[in-house]
C-alpha cells in the first residue's frame, strides 16, 4: 500500500468541501432518501422527511462539521451523533448543532459505543482517508444492532475522474507516481487517499449482507434526492439511457462505476420501500 500513512487530522482546514453547507445537505437528503426505502419508511409525495428515522438511534462516522449529521436529527431521530478526529470540525458543528446532536471525538477504530447499540450508521466517502478502513467496518459491525442498516458511500478506485483532486485516473496509479502526479498539476505535495476496487469493498465489507443502491439512486434521482446527478438537457437523457439500459448490461459496467451506494446489514434483510424501476440488488459479498 506504500508509505506508512498518519491520521488525516483537522481534515476540515484544508478540505473546503466539508464546509459546503448546502452541498452537505443535499448529501445528507439523497442518504435519508436511501435509508427511506430499504427501512420502509417512505416520505410520501410531499417529501417530509421528519420522521424517517423516527425513535433510532444513529451515527455519522466521520461527520466533520456537523450538517450530515444535523440532517439525520431533523430526519426523527431519537439520539443523533457525530463521531470524527477532526477537532476544528467537531468545535464547530457543537457549536451550531450541540443542542440535538452528541459530538464525539473518537477514531472510528475505537468507537466509544456498547455492541449493538446503534440503529443507523452512516459511512459516508470517509474510507479512503483512514488509516485502516477495515478495523473501522469492524467496529462498526460490532456497535450495530442486529436488525441495524449501515449506509455506505464508497468511491471506486477504477473509477475514472478522481473526485478530490479531478484528475482522470489518479487513483489507478501507484502512491510514488500518484504524488508526482498531484504535485505536476499543483494540486498537492502527496496523494493521501487510498480506494479500493470493487471486490476489494466486497472483501471490506465480507461481514454483512449488503443492497446495491447505485443504479437505483442515478435511475430515479427525483425519489432519492439527487436531481443534481443529471444537470440540463444532457443530464436528463443520461438518465433516460441509464433508466433504459438493459440489467445485464448495467452489470458489465460495475467494475467501473465511480462511486458505490450500499446498504449492510449484519443479518439478511430486504428493502421494504416500494418497486422501483430499478430496483436495488444484493451484493455477494465473500
Amino acid at each position: 500500500m506504500g508509505r506508512e500513512r498518519a491520521a488525516q487530522l483537522e481534515y476540515s482546514e484544508f478540505q473546503a468541501a466539508m464546509l459546503d453547507e448546502a452541498k452537505r445537505r443535499r448529501k445528507a437528503a439523497k442518504i435519508i432518501a436511501v435509508l427511506a426505502h430499504f427501512l420502509g419508511r417512505d416520505p410520501g409525495s410531499d417529501g417530509d422527511r421528519s420522521s424517517v428515522l423516527d425513535g433510532l438511534t444513529v451515527a455519522d462516522i466521520g461527520c466533520s462539521a456537523g450538517f450530515i449529521a444535523d440532517e439525520l436529527a431533523s430526519a426523527g431521530a431519537r439520539c443523533a451523533l457525530g463521531v470524527d478526529i477532526d477537532v476544528p470540525g467537531l468545535r464547530k458543528a457543537a457549536d451550531r448543532f450541540g443542542d440535538r446532536v452528541e459530538f464525539v471525538c473518537a477514531d472510528g477504530s475505537a468507537l466509544p459505543f456498547a455492541d449493538g447499540s446503534i440503529d443507523v450508521l452512516v459511512f459516508n466517502h470517509i474510507y479512503e482517508h483512514v488509516v485502516d478502513p477495515d478495523a473501522i467496518v469492524a467496529e462498526m459491525h460490532r456497535v450495530l444492532a442486529d436488525d441495524g442498516v449501515l449506509y455506505l458511500g464508497l468511491g471506486n478506485r477504477l473509477g475514472v475522474m478522481e473526485p478530490h483532486y479531478k484528475l482522470p485516473f489518479l487513483s489507478y496509479l501507484p502512491p510514488s507516481l500518484a504524488d508526482r502526479y498531484v504535485r505536476m498539476f499543483g494540486r498537492a505535495d502527496q496523494y493521501y487517499e487510498r480506494y479500493r476496487t470493487r471486490p476489494g469493498l466486497r472483501r471490506m465489507l465480507g461481514d454483512f449482507h449488503v443492497w446495491d443502491y447505485s443504479f437505483p439512486v442515478l435511475a430515479s434521482p427525483e425519489r432519492f434526492a439527487g436531481g443534481e446527478l443529471f444537470a440540463g438537457a444532457a443530464g436528463r437523457a443520461a438518465q433516460g439511457t441509464l433508466a433504459r439500459t438493459p440489467r445485464v448490461a448495467l452489470r458489465a459496467l460495475l467494475p467501473v462505476v465511480p462511486t458505490y451506494l450500499w446498504i449492510a446489514t449484519k443479518t439478511p434483510r430486504r428493502p421494504l420501500g416500494p418497486r422501483l424501476a430499478r430496483p436495488p440488488e444484493p451484493v455477494r459479498t465473500p
